[in-house]
C-alpha cells in the first residue's frame, strides 16, 4: 500500500514539474527568451523545376568582343594588392538570410519557395503549433494552407477525446425494435387475436388500413403498447446530444482538409524545417509578391500563445513578357473607289401580270426590307449610290418567249416602283429640312437632295441554273428522280421541249409546287462609289488588329494565345512568345536572324543559357550590357543569366568602372 502511494506521489510531482516547465516556456516566449519561428528563403538556385537551365561545368570561357579581341572569363576576383584577377573557389553560404528573391515567371506560372524553421526550444509535446502563411499580391491577400506541428501528447489527447466520443456513440441503439417486448406482444396476440398471431408465419402483406378495420387497432398502436418507452426516450435523448457530446469530448478536432502539412513530433531533437512551395498564376502588371507568417500555439482547445508576424519575404517577379515590343504594326490596304452590293427578294405577281401589289403574299414585308436597304445606302457616310440593276426571273412554265416578255415587264414594273419610292424619299428629306427618320426611328441629318438614281431593268426568262441547284439538294426527291432530271437537263437544249419533258415525269408536281415558286425572284445589284474619291484605287495603311491582339496577349502573359496569333509573323515578338512557352529552338531560329539590338542580345543570352551554350550566352549578355547598362541589373532577375553571373563572376566592377 505504501509503495502504491509513493508511486502515485511521484507521478503527481512529475505532472506538476511538467506543468511548471510548460508555463515557464510560455513565459519565456512572451518575454522573447525563446527564439521565434523563422521564415526564410530556400537555398535552391532555381525554384522552378520545369525551367531548363543547363548545368554550368566550365570554370573558364574564352569569348570574343565586338572588335574581335579575345577575353578570358573565369571564376575569379580582383586581388586588392596586385590588381590581377585571381581564380578562387566559391563557398555557398550555409543559410540564406536575405529577405527578398528574384523569381522567374515561366509559362504563366510562378513558384514561390520558402522555408519555415521552427526552433527546438519552441516545440513541446503538449502543444500544437499552427503556422499561417499569408500571401499579398497587388493589394489582395490570400491565406495559404497552414502548416501544423503536433506534439505527441497533444495528439494522444486528441485521440483520447475521439475514443470517449466513440464510447458514447456505442451506447446509442440503432435498431429501435429492441425496445419492443416481442414475447409479451406475441402472448397477447395469441390469446386475444389469434388471426393476427397467424401472420407471424405468413408472408401475406396486410395494409395498416385493413389491419385497423379488422381489429380496431393499428399495427403501430399495438407495437407502441408493448414498447419500453423509458429506454426508447433515453436512446432518443442520446441521439439528440450527439453534437453536444462531440464538443465535450473532442476539444481539438483533427483536421485533414485544407492543410499543407500536419506532422507529429515525438521527441524534438533539433530544429524543424519545412520547405514550402506555392505555385501561383501570373497576372498583368504583377511585379512582386510578399509572404508573411503568423501562428498560434494551442494546448488542447486553448490558445496559449499568439506568435507575432514574422518579417515578410518579398519575391520580385521577372517575366519574359517585359521584353514585348509595343510598337503598332500596320498593314497596307488597297481601297477601291467603286463597290457593289446585292440582295434579292421574292415578290409575288398575279398570274401573267407584272403589277407590284403589296397585298399579295409576303410582298409587304419583302418590299419593306428592300426599302430599308435603299434607305441605309442613301444615308451612308462612305459611299454614294450610282445605279441599281434590277433583274427579274421567271419559272419554266409556259414558253420561253412568253416568260421573257413577262420577266421583262416585271423587272420594269419593280424598277418603276422603287424609282418612285426614291424620288418621294428624296423630296421628304428636303421638306424635312435635311432630317429624315430611318427604319429604326432614329433621326439622320441629310443636307442635300438625293441625286437621281438610274434603274436598269433586266430579265432572265427562265432560271434553269437555280432550278438545277435546288434539285441536287432536294431531300424529297429520290436518287432516280435526280438522275432523271439531270438527264433531261443535259440532253435537251431547247428550253420549251425540256419543260414538256419534265411535265411527263412523276416528280413534276413537286417541282412545280415547291421549287418553281423559288425561281420567281427579283435581284437587286447596287453600284456605289466612295465619297470624295477620284482615283480608282488608293493604297493606305491600317493597324494589323490580329498582330496587336497577339501583343496584348503577350503583355498579359497568355503565351499560348500569343504564340497562336504572333507565331506566323516570325518576328521579334513571336520569338518572345515562343520563349514564354519555352519553345527555345523556335525562338532561337527567329532571334538569330534579327538585327542585334540590346534586347535581342539579352534574349539570345537567355536562350543560349537554356540550351547549354554558356560561351555564346556570356558573349550576348556582355554585348547587351555594354550597349545598355540596365541589363547589368536585369541579369539578376532571370535565373538563366543569374547562373552565368555567379559562375563566371560577371558584373563585379563598380558601376563607374564597368567596361568590357
Amino acid at each position: 500500500m505504501k509503495n502504491r502511494i509513493h508511486i502515485l506521489a511521484l507521478a503527481i510531482l512529475a505532472m506538476i514539474a511538467v506543468s511548471c516547465a510548460t508555463q515557464k516556456k510560455i513565459k519565456d516566449l512572451h518575454e522573447g527568451k525563446i527564439e521565434n519561428v523563422q521564415l526564410s528563403l530556400s537555398n535552391e538556385v532555381s525554384n522552378l523545376p520545369e525551367m531548363r537551365v543547363q548545368q554550368i561545368t566550365r570554370d573558364t570561357l574564352m569569348i570574343k568582343d565586338d572588335d574581335g579581341s579575345e577575353i578570358l572569363i573565369m571564376k575569379a576576383v580582383k586581388d586588392e594588392e596586385t590588381g590581377e584577377m585571381v581564380a578562387q573557389d566559391v563557398l555557398e553560404a550555409a543559410k540564406v538570410t536575405a529577405r527578398f528573391r528574384n523569381v522567374a515567371e515561366r509559362r504563366g506560372k510562378i513558384d514561390l519557395a520558402f522555408q519555415i524553421t521552427v526552433p527546438e526550444s519552441m516545440m513541446d509535446s503538449k502543444w500544437q503549433l499552427r503556422f499561417y502563411p499569408d500571401m499579398f499580391i497587388m493589394g489582395d491577400s490570400t491565406r495559404l494552407d497552414p502548416v501544423i506541428i503536433t506534439g505527441a501528447q497533444y495528439r494522444k489527447a486528441q485521440l483520447r477525446g475521439y475514443q470517449q466520443y466513440e464510447r458514447f456513440l456505442s451506447k446509442i441503439i440503432q435498431d429501435t425494435s429492441i425496445f419492443v417486448n416481442v414475447k409479451a406482444l406475441e402472448i397477447f396476440l395469441k390469446r386475444n387475436i389469434p388471426e393476427v398471431y397467424a401472420f407471424k408465419n405468413d408472408t401475406t402483406f396486410v395494409s395498416d388500413e385493413l389491419f385497423y378495420s379488422k381489429y380496431g387497432v393499428s399495427e403501430q398502436e399495438a407495437v407502441d403498447h408493448y414498447t419500453n418507452t423509458f429506454a426508447k426516450s433515453r436512446n432518443e435523448r442520446r441521439i439528440a446530444r450527439k453534437g453536444e457530446m462531440y464538443k465535450k469530448y473532442v476539444k481539438a478536432p483533427i483536421v485533414s482538409e485544407g492543410l499543407r502539412l500536419d506532422t507529429i513530433i515525438v521527441e524534438p531533437n533539433g530544429d524543424f524545417v519545412y520547405n514550402y512551395v506555392q505555385t501561383i498564376n501570373t497576372r498583368p502588371k504583377l511585379r512582386k509578391v510578399d509572404i508573411v507568417l503568423s501562428g498560434d500555439i494551442y494546448e488542447q482547445d486553448v490558445r496559449v500563445y499568439q506568435m507575432p508576424p514574422v518579417d515578410p519575404l518579398t519575391f520580385y517577379i521577372s517575366s519574359i513578357s517585359a521584353f514585348t515590343d509595343n510598337t503598332e504594326r500596320y498593314l497596307t490596304k488597297v481601297i477601291e473607289r467603286r463597290a457593289s452590293a446585292n440582295t434579292e427578294c421574292k415578290i409575288n405577281f398575279e398570274l401573267g401580270k407584272a403589277d407590284v401589289k403589296l397585298e399579295l403574299g409576303d410582298n409587304f414585308y419583302e418590299i419593306q426590307r428592300i426599302k430599308q436597304t435603299l434607305g441605309s445606302l442613301l444615308n451612308n457616310e462612305v459611299f454614294d449610290l450610282d445605279s441599281i440593276l434590277v433583274s427579274a426571273t421567271a419559272s419554266p412554265e409556259g414558253s420561253v418567249l412568253t416568260n421573257r416578255r413577262l420577266s421583262n415587264r416585271r423587272s420594269e414594273s419593280v424598277s418603276k416602283y422603287f424609282n418612285t419610292f426614291m424620288k418621294e424619299y428624296s423630296d421628304s428629306l428636303v421638306q424635312a429640312g435635311g432630317v429624315s427618320m430611318d427604319i429604326d426611328g432614329k433621326s439622320m441629318e441629310y443636307t442635300t437632295k438625293v441625286q437621281e438614281i438610274r434603274f436598269t431593268p433586266r430579265s432572265i426568262p427562265e432560271n434553269w441554273d437555280d432550278l438545277y441547284k435546288f434539285v441536287q439538294n432536294d431531300t424529297a426527291l429520290t436518287t432516280e428522280d435526280i438522275e432523271s432530271f439531270n438527264k433531261i437537263f443535259d440532253e435537251i437544249e431547247d428550253l420549251d421541249k425540256r419543260e414538256r419533258a419534265l411535265q411527263g415525269t412523276s416528280y413534276y408536281k413537286h417541282l412545280k409546287d415547291t421549287l418553281y415558286p423559288r425561281l420567281r425572284t427579283v435581284k437587286f445589284n447596287f453600284f456605289l462609289h466612295r465619297k470624295g474619291m477620284i482615283k480608282d484605287t488608293v493604297h493606305t495603311t491600317v493597324i494589323d488588329s490580329t498582330y496587336m491582339r497577339g501583343v496584348q496577349a503577350l503583355r498579359d502573359m497568355d503565351y499560348e494565345a500569343a504564340v497562336a496569333l504572333l507565331g506566323p509573323y516570325r518576328d521579334y515578338n513571336a520569338a518572345v512568345a515562343f520563349m514564354g512557352m519555352e519553345r527555345n529552338i523556335n525562338a532561337l531560329d527567329i532571334l538569330e536572324k534579327e538585327y542585334r539590338t540590346p534586347p535581342v542580345d539579352y534574349l539570345l543570352a537567355v536562350l543560349y543559357s537554356r540550351t547549354g551554350d554558356p560561351q555564346k550566352a556570356v558573349e550576348c549578355y556582355l554585348r547587351a550590357c555594354k550597349a545598355d547598362r540596365s541589363y547589368v541589373y536585369r541579369g539578376n532577375l532571370d535565373p538563366e543569366i543569374s547562373v552565368l553571373i555567379k559562375t563566371y563572376g560577371l558584373n563585379q566592377e563598380p558601376e563607374d568602372e564597368f567596361d568590357y
